[in-house]
């Protein structure tokens, strides 16, 4: 009499005859077992729901079979993504250095069993082989941004100022500063460039001819402009300096020194906040009120840098929170933070006029369609 084998319920009896036929019709039965009794995994959360290529972001989820990681995969579009870290209830994946940009779907995949699509936003890479070392900068006349390819200190570099249009085309703009760090337009569309190798805060001609604007300003790294003009420099040092419409400068507070820059930006409230990177990795966002007043606004950033507000008036700064690299977003009280893009080896960022971020790493810099 021919042996029968009992496979799992819903499954058709499968009459098996010699030993190699039933070896193989038992593995075609486990597997058909294991399709039908895998249940899609399920995305409850992708954090954050910005990112550039690089960037690490956590799926939070449910149902999802990591019994066998070698037959688990995240996508992002069409792009699968190297793993950091899997569990039934969290994955940790990068986002793959791949075309594709924009709003993009975001898929987990156990054993052939997909998810349903969750989507996040993805920035396009506009240029590379820079190297920027605070915000980049918007010119409003004619929306072009401006970033540095600053160099080592002292380094004399034959282009260090180039300009992006609105195309993304990418021109050479100017040579004649060493070191370039901080750009900022003031009220006029009057464009000042600081260099940390001779302390000078440059302006900029019609001509592209680099002009002395104020000198003496220590390591002069972040530039800023409040409501009035009045322009804020920071010196690595730890001293912020005021300047006059005429290149006077005045000492305005001191604070800690920094391992690297100083970055400045004026908020809604017409105060000054300000970040330098010490060797702590629990470093503070600093506010600076109108009359001089110096306190703590955020504490808990790694390597905190470039910052800005968004149309909300949330601080955005390039950060780490709590071992996650990105732009930390900081409620306008300052009592709550949170990743909002993931991010490798980030120095400034910069809205543009139609909303769209611009993030600028240690080598180049990428456009994130927002549209706030």
């Amino acid at each position: 009499m021919t042996p029968l084998l009992v496979i799992p319920e819903g499954l058709e009896p499968l009459l098996l005859r010699g030993s190699h036929g039933c070896l193989e019709r038992r593995r075609q039965a486990a597997a058909i077992h294991i399709k039908q009794m895998s249940k899609a995994p399920r995305i409850l959360k992708v954090n954050p729901a910005v990112a550039i290529p690089g960037g690490e972001v956590a799926i939070e989820c449910a149902d999802f079979d990591t019994s066998d990681p070698t037959l688990c995969a995240v996508w992002f579009g069409k792009e699968r993504a190297p793993l950091v870290g899997l569990s039934p209830k969290r994955a940790l994946a990068i986002v793959p250095e791949g075309r594709q940009s924009g709003r993009l779907v975001v898929a987990l995949e156990s054993r052939g069993v997909r998810s349903a699509d969750e989507s996040i936003v993805v920035g396009r890479r506009l240029a590379e082989d820079l190297h920027p070392v605070t915000n980049p900068a918007f010119d409003r006349d004619d929306g072009a941004l401006f970033v540095t390819r600053s160099g080592s200190r002292g380094e004399q570099l034959p282009v260090t100022l180039f300009r992006i249009d609105l195309n993304g085309e990418i021109t050479e703009f100017s040579g004649d500063i060493t070191n370039p760090t901080g750009i900022a337009f003031d009220s006029r569309g009057q464009m000042f460039v600081s260099s940390r190798m001779d302390g000078t805060v440059y302006r900029i001609t019609p001509f592209k001819e680099a002009v002395p604007f104020a000198r003496g300003l220590g390591v002069a790294t972040g530039i800023a402009f409040d409501s009035d003009d009045t322009m804020y420099v920071g010196d690595r040092t730890g001293t912020i300096y005021k300047v006059n419409g005429i290149g006077e400068e005045t000492v305005w507070v001191q604070l800690e020194p920094s391992v690297s820059a100083y970055h400045l930006a004026v908020g809604p409230d017409n105060a000054l906040y300000v970040t330098g990177p010490t060797v702590a990795s629990f470093d503070s966002v600093m506010r600076v009120a109108p009359d001089g007043a110096v306190s703590t606004f955020y504490k808990g950033l790694g390597r905190p840098q470039g910052l800005t507000f968004d149309p909300e008036g949330n601080l955005l700064v390039a950060a780490s929170l709590r071992g996650r690299r990105g732009i930390v977003s900081i409620m306008p009280d300052g009592k709550e933070a949170s990743l909002f893009l993931a991010g490798m080896n980030l120095v400034g960022l910069a809205f543009s006029s139609s909303g769209d971020l611009v993030a600028a790493s240690t080598d180049s810099v990428y456009s994130v369609a927002l549209g706030t």
